[in-house]
């Protein structure tokens, strides 16, 4: 390999391309950007910042494809409490773990299918989803509701049928957190996970759904920041040699998974990588562990950003840290998914818009609890008291959830007020509930939790709340691990605004039949 080959345009090209960057702005992208999709940059990711509404994303993406008409466009829609396109209102679409409490694949298949018909009418080709983890420790901080649940079998068959919907309507599905981050109690948004599994169990429990979507012909499959000792016990999945070229791009012939389509990393900004490598020698790593496009996705990126990254790669392929053939093996399979998602939209049937279809999931999502006594459904406005845990960064704050403005469509005159830890280590325990009570009144309570069970003081408030007010209904809208209590209990398995919607119907008695 010669000096001029290394030097050549064609490196840098492909150094660009392995870069999927996000920007600020919903108007038009800064004038950097389509600038370096000409030079060879080959996407970008959209998040919440982006979005005002689906009219007003069509016209960017339109923007981005007048700089490159194959550009991939990558968001992290996953329904749910994962919102971007919805992220000021709440999502039309149900999470994973309704979908997996409902356990009807054709249902699921629907939902994913409606999504991607959305998100390609918006110009979107691809998205960040399905999660494919297997939610198995229910202290998991991170995944929780975007699990299908804790049976692999159950994860599997959903994975298949959520992976099946979105590329059916021309939207490049993305399975993540391989090798599975459904058992860490940590957020690799702030640190490192570290799963301590025999190497049977991985096989059985976490791969058990990435084998099943690499069969059903997921085009990408997105990398976790976690240690797995018994596949790596130095480096975490996303910068391991061991886990993305010996485990999943292996062919089965020699144990691996035998995945031939684009290997993404998780945001490579985060801390679990970018703490101990940097961002520079992090993307370095990844691609040569065997990664092929870099998600660079938890604050916006300049150009200045965008060609250290470049040169950064191209350093490391002159030091001899890279090889040019990986790098390029990276660059093609980017490129080869741009193609098949131009080739793919064209070929996507039109297919009627299903509006109906999240707030059906939503309904059969949910699990109804009644207490000792018969609940007769409310009619006259009630107080909903809000207990807010602190929300995860893939979540994200900028979300409303809850049953409040639900109920006060159909109650009107109903009242919604938030406690939080900050008021339970303030006023104590007792003290939280004085207030609280003190503000319903003689109305009727609607405590709306999400995860009590990994959260003390939530659960504190919430037994003192019952034992004043054994008539509370309570609606659980994360992991219903803990025992169903109240007058009338609902797990909705999420907090989607249809997950609202559901619930608050059977609060005030106007389940449609």
């Amino acid at each position: 390999m010669t000096t001029a080959v290394r030097d050549s345009d064609t490196l840098t090209r492909d150094a660009l391309a392995v870069l999927q960057p996000t920007f600020a702005g919903t108007t038009a992208p800064p004038d950097w950007l389509p600038r370096q999709l000409e030079n060879g940059m080959t996407g970008v990711g959209l998040f919440g910042r982006n979005i005002v509404s689906p009219e007003q994303v069509a016209g960017l993406t339109a923007r981005l494809r007048e700089a490159k008409p194959d550009v991939l466009v990558a968001i992290d829609e996953e329904g749910g409490d994962v919102t971007r396109l919805e992220v000021h209102g709440g999502s039309s679409f149900p999470g994973n773990h309704a979908l997996g409490s409902a356990d009807d694949t054709a249902l699921t298949r629907a939902v994913a299918a409606e999504v991607g018909r959305r998100l390609a009418a918006c110009g979107i080709n691809l998205n960040w989803a399905p999660s494919a983890d297997v939610n198995s420790d229910p202290g998991n901080p991170v995944i929780g509701v975007r699990s299908f649940g804790d049976d692999p079998r159950l994860v599997a068959r959903h994975t298949v049928a959520y992976v099946e919907g979105l590329q059916s309507a021309g939207v490049a599905a993305c399975v993540k957190h391989f090798p599975g981050h459904g058992d860490t109690t940590v957020d690799s948004h702030h640190a490192m996970p570290r799963i301590d599994l025999d190497p049977g169990t991985l096989h059985t429990r976490e791969l058990a759904p990435f084998k099943a979507a690499i069969a059903a012909g997921t085009r990408c499959v997105m990398s976790a920041h976690i240690l797995v000792p018994a596949l790596d016990p130095d480096r975490p999945a996303t910068l391991s040699p061991a886990v993305l070229t010996g485990l999943l791009r292996a062919p089965e012939a020699e144990g691996g998974l035998g995945f031939e389509g684009l290997i993404f990393t998780d945001a490579i900004e985060m801390q679990a990588v970018a703490g101990p490598h940097g961002l520079d020698q992090g993307c370095v790593l990844a691609v040569a562990a065997g990664a092929d496009a870099l998600c660079i996705g938890g604050t916006p990126s300049d150009e200045a950003e965008v060609l250290r990254l470049r040169d950064a790669l191209v350093t490391a392929v002159h030091r001899g840290e890279l090889s040019e053939e990986r790098l390029h093996d990276a660059a093609t399979r980017v490129r080869r998914l741009a193609r098949w998602t131009a080739e793919a939209d064209a070929a996507a049937p039109a297919g009627e818009p299903d509006g109906d279809i999240g707030l059906t999931a939503a309904r059969r999502a949910l699990r109804v609890h009644p207490g000792a006594g018969t609940f007769t459904p409310l009619t006259a406005p009630p107080y909903v008291a809000s207990f807010p845990p602190v929300a995860n960064m893939a979540v994200g704050d900028k979300t409303p959830w809850g049953v409040g403005p639900e109920l006060a469509e159909l109650l009107p005159g109903t009242v919604t007020g938030s406690h939080t830890r900050e008021a339970a280590e303030r006023a104590g325990t007792e003290g939280l509930v004085a207030e609280l009570l003190a503000a319903a009144g003689e109305r009727r309570v609607v405590a709306v939790v999400r995860d009590v069970h990994r959260h003390p003081w939530m659960a504190a408030a919430l037994d003192g709340l019952l034992a004043a007010r054994p008539d509370t209904v309570v609606v659980e809208m994360g992991v219903p691990h803990a025992p169903p209590s109240g007058a009338l209990h609902i797990a909705t398995h999420g907090a989607a605004r249809v997950c609202g919607r559901a619930a608050a119907e059977v609060i005030a008695g106007r389940v449609p039949r």
